[in-house]
């Protein structure tokens, strides 16, 4: 499971010009599913989404995390952060999970998300979104577990 996150002042999702999720100051996640992915790796990234030190302490050091640190969390599921960009001039997605496995296990991600979190937010997975945001920082990070 990979998670492009953006430390955000807000952020929001639009379907169809229709918003259908929105946070304040908080986490914006890409996440995108790969082929070997299920729980463990689901419980390991909402574990990360959650511990990683983004947030600034007293002292304006990347001390905190977002449950230190509360505010919003936007899970937006994006297939394309498991392209095979190596070669070529075009990406492959045999590296990304096929449609069903990415939707079971990206909800259960957001269930879980839920469960542990106040404030969690999402897209609308297969959908075509338009993403806003404002970068805090700007503060971008990769994570991805295996």
């Amino acid at each position: 499971m990979i998670a492009l996150i953006q430390r955000v002042s807000r952020a929001h999702v639009e379907v169809e010009n229709e918003v259908v999720g929105r946070i304040g100051a908080g986490l914006l996640a890409l996440v995108a599913v790969q082929p070997d992915d299920g729980e463990p790796q689901a419980r390991r990234m909402l574990e990360r989404l959650l511990g990683y030190r983004v947030f600034p302490d007293d002292a304006g050091r990347m001390n905190r995390s977002l449950a230190d640190a509360g505010g919003g969390l936007l899970l937006v599921s994006q297939f394309t952060l498991a392209a095979d960009t190596r070669a070529g001039m075009r990406p492959g997605f045999t590296t990304a999970a096929a449609p069903e496995h990415g939707r079971r296990w990206f909800e259960r991600l957001v269930e879980l998300a839920r469960a542990a979190h106040p404030g969690v937010e999402t897209g609308r997975f297969g959908a075509h979104m338009q993403v806003h945001l404002v970068n805090d920082g700007p503060v971008t990070f990769w994570l991805e577990v295996r």
